[in-house]
């Protein structure tokens, strides 16, 4: 009796078998590779709070500018006809800046002149008629109390009077008149020629001779140039609103002018804006866009630093950044600025609190309108957060409460809840963030060493 032979695996069968086993290898190293890092703990660096003194910063940019700096504009419009100076000079009080063509601002001074001499003479001729008619009346006043003339030539008479006496008034008017436009003319005609306000130096230029200027008035004039002292600048920064509560009049500032990158220059708050700085605003659009506008705008309010450093030559609109120093504290208890995080009461992070709210939001209604109102909830419930530092004790790190004062670009102060010498955790981010919680395992994690120290 012959065997039968058994069909052999054909080979896309041996293949998914091979493919099946190596998932069961690779899930088991990536179990074992999780078992041993949550046997490891929570990779974290750590620093030991320490007594220093600490101080409040608030950083803003801006620009250089003249603490003094005039705009010069003219009151009268026409022909530029001389610009002594260039951008650049040194200018003296009283020097002379421009001349605009006075030709017709002479012929209006000639004109009123004229008009004053014959206001003058019109005025005399009502003068010598009044005298005439004050004579005659008083002569026929006593005529007509001697019953000598009738009742109406002593109207005639008395009226006489009164129309020349009015004349006269208004003779005398049509020369303070002339006289007052004759002043004016001539005021038009002294402005054709322009004098620095000020020492200083032509820190902008923006016209030359033979440029028509508008003038001053109900609006903007033309801008000739900008007369500025360029040996008292300031730095003009934006600050925020939140910050700018904190700055005072007199608080010192480090400077730093991108021109000259390897120094520091010394400033002092001296003026701080009443009102916020809205030149960004939008000032178009329709009511809804306007309305987002404001909503999304970011309110700041400009402060003026005195630059208190004058050995080298600052020009205006170099760009800065101010460290206004706005409290110190001495003795203060501080850890890194990064360390300080917040949890709620039950140890959750303020998006773990949120998500668990939308989960059991939409458990309990399935729609996302409820997800929705859970997750406004959600962020009003973040007021209730509290800030946390995690001190490590052993291989575990303890939740701690804390509650905090100042803080620098690296550093904030603790007045409660830790002490010094405490080894806070200070990274990493996601793990003070999000990982750690109270009882985490944790390990040291070796920093790694910079470039620099590496060689």
């Amino acid at each position: 009796m012959q065997a039968i032979a058994k069909p052999r695996p054909s080979g896309r069968r041996r293949g998914l078998w091979i493919g099946l086993g190596l998932l069961a290898v690779l899930a088991a190293v990536g179990g074992y590779v999780r078992h041993r890092r949550a046997a490891a703990g929570i990779p974290v660096t750590t620093e030991r709070a320490v007594v220093r003194t600490i101080t409040q910063v608030v950083t803003a940019t801006g620009k250089v500018q003249p603490e003094i700096e005039v705009k010069i504009s003219p009151e009268v419009y026409g022909e530029i006809t001389a610009l002594p100076l260039r951008e650049g000079a040194r200018v003296r009080k009283g020097d002379l800046l421009v001349k605009i063509k006075p030709d017709m601002y002479q012929a209006q001074v000639e004109q009123q002149l004229a008009a004053v001499a014959s206001a003058t003479a019109t005025a005399v001729d009502m003068r010598a008629k009044f005298v005439k008619a004050e004579a005659d009346l008083k002569k026929y006043q006593d005529l007509y109390r001697r019953k000598l003339i009738s009742d109406s030539d002593f109207v005639t008479y008395s009226t006489n009077y009164d129309v020349a006496k009015a004349d006269h008034d208004s003779g005398l008017a049509n020369v303070d008149q002339a006289l007052g436009l004759l002043k004016q003319a001539r005021d038009a005609l002294s402005k054709t020629v322009i004098y620095s306000p000020m020492d200083g130096t032509v820190s902008s230029l923006s016209s030359e001779v033979g440029e028509r200027v508008v003038a001053t008035g109900s609006f903007a004039g033309t801008e000739i140039m900008r007369v500025a002292d360029l040996g008292h600048m300031e730095v003009r920064v934006k600050v925020n609103e939140n910050d700018v509560v904190n700055v005072k009049v007199g608080d010192p500032a480090s400077i730093a002018i991108d021109a000259y990158p390897d120094r520091k220059f010394a400033g002092v708050v001296r003026e701080i804006g009443s009102s916020a700085d809205n030149a960004g605003a939008s000032g178009s659009g329709s009511t809804s866009q306007s309305s987002s506008a404001v909503t999304d705008e970011v309110t700041n309010f400009i402060v003026k630093i005195r630059v208190a450093d004058r050995s080298v030559a600052l020009r205006p609109g170099m760009s800065a950044t101010a460290d206004i120093q706005t409290r110190t504290v001495a003795g203060a208890v501080t850890v890194p600025i990064q360390s300080v995080t917040v949890r709620d009461a039950a140890g959750l992070n303020a998006d773990q609190l949120e998500q668990r709210q939308a989960k059991l939001a939409k458990e309990k209604s399935g729609n996302d309108l409820a997800v929705t109102a859970e997750r406004d909830q959600a962020r009003h419930d973040r007021e209730q957060l509290v800030r946390v530092v995690f001190i490590k004790t052993g291989g575990t790190v303890r939740l701690q409460p804390v509650e905090t004062g100042i803080a620098d670009n690296t550093s904030i102060e603790i007045t409660r809840g830790v002490k010094a010498g405490d080894e806070v955790v200070a990274g990493s981010y996601a793990a003070i963030s999000r990982k750690l919680k109270d009882g985490s395992h944790v390990t040291i994690e070796v920093p790694k060493p910079d470039v620099e120290d590496a060689k």
